[in-house]
């Protein structure tokens, strides 16, 4: 009896264990996947915080605090900054924030002329009417506009655009090229033609990135994006005319990007700066006072090549445009778009670019 007892027993308490065991696990499987998934997304959703708050700490560490005198002097961000308009919500169909088919540093030669048919025939391809591209099997995340300051610089834009072009394509930018060309031989006003491009390129397309780039300026590695960031971007910080350096810290000429909302912030460039020097830094000013500072690629990704040409004819230094950067803190409110004049004479559309020949009504004589 006591034998068939404890065997009874110990069936019983077999079966006991094998149930609960077989309850945990079915408790598990329902509980421990949804716990899981909402780790997972908790993570993602606040893993951006650390991310952000180390890139402001490396920007804040990195930064060229400037020693001039001036109120408002700000300070460079060195190295990379986030795109505007970047996102990491993955959204379906949106091209990749770092495009996969960059090649990096590239070879870059003018000893020798190029024909327009070798330009068309080389970089035409996918490209629209007026110097357009989207790329065909994503969506850009920005949508830019190149503009370039131009008046009898044919061979120059030449070479921008047999080198440009293909750039362009390969980092993915939705983009249009836009040369304004001063009519006239006038004394030349660069950063009244920059204004001009950018009125002009919004009644084509509802652009919200603005490249300005000189004609004679070629970047030597495509990793260095044409494309606008948190804060106004000075492309062009290592020229081979300036031994591939900055020729001094508040350097903002050659190639610069701004968003539309900061060029609106700024009242754009200034229209007064006739002739050959200071509306670079005129602009650089009107970016600090408005409380944004510069972002810089590093000078190794930021490599410039300058087409060696004569200063052009009446392009000359004005010996009054030093005397007006002084001046900016008071003048950049009444002196840029809201005050910019000008009469467009033609529009030509080709499929490398798109020129707009424009009055600038100069001084008076």
């Amino acid at each position: 009896m006591p034998k068939r007892f404890f065997k009874i027993l110990f069936v019983l308490a077999l079966v006991g264990m094998i149930c609960y065991a077989a309850l945990l696990f079915a408790v598990r499987k329902e509980t421990f996947p949804t716990f899981s998934i909402n780790f997972y997304r908790n993570f993602n959703e606040n893993s951006t915080l650390p991310t952000e708050s180390a890139q402001q700490m490396v920007e804040q560490q990195e930064a060229d605090t400037n020693t001039g005198e001036e109120a408002g002097q700000e300070q460079e961000t060195r190295g990379e900054e986030a795109p505007l308009f970047a996102t990491n919500d993955h959204e379906s169909g949106l091209c990749p924030e770092f495009p996969p088919g960059l090649v990096g540093p590239l070879l870059v030669e003018f000893n020798k002329p190029r024909s327009w048919n070798e330009v068309t025939d080389t970089t035409s391809y996918s490209l629209s009417l007026g110097g357009r591209f989207k790329p065909p099997d994503c969506i850009a995340r920005q949508k830019v506009a190149i503009i370039i300051p131009f008046r009898n610089r044919e061979e120059h834009l030449k070479h921008w655009l047999y080198y440009m072009h293909p750039i362009l394509k390969r980092q993915q930018l939705d983009y249009g090229v836009y040369v304004i060309n001063q009519q006239g031989e006038d004394i030349f006003n660069r950063a009244k033609l920059l204004n001009v491009g950018y009125v002009e390129a919004l009644k084509d397309y509802d652009y919200d990135c603005f490249v300005f780039s000189d004609v004679d300026l070629i970047p030597t590695d495509d990793n260095n994006l044409y494309k606008c960031f948190d804060n106004p971007r000075h492309l062009s910080v290592a020229m081979d005319k300036f031994g591939y350096r900055l020729p001094y810290k508040t350097y903002f000429g050659g190639v610069s990007s701004l968003s539309k909302e900061q060029f609106i912030k700024i009242n754009g460039f200034p229209n007064t700066y006739w002739g050959w020097g200071g509306e670079d830094d005129d602009i650089y000013k009107r970016v600090v006072y408005n409380g944004m500072s510069v972002s810089r690629p590093d000078l190794v990704m930021g490599k410039y090549k300058m087409i060696k040409h004569e200063r052009d004819l009446h392009n000359e230094p004005n010996p009054v445009n030093p005397d007006k950067i002084s001046q900016t803190l008071w003048t950049m409110g009444k002196d840029g778009l809201n005050t910019l004049e000008y009469t467009v004479t033609e529009i030509k559309k080709t499929m490398l670019y798109t020129m707009i020949t424009v009055d600038v009504h100069g001084p008076l004589n």
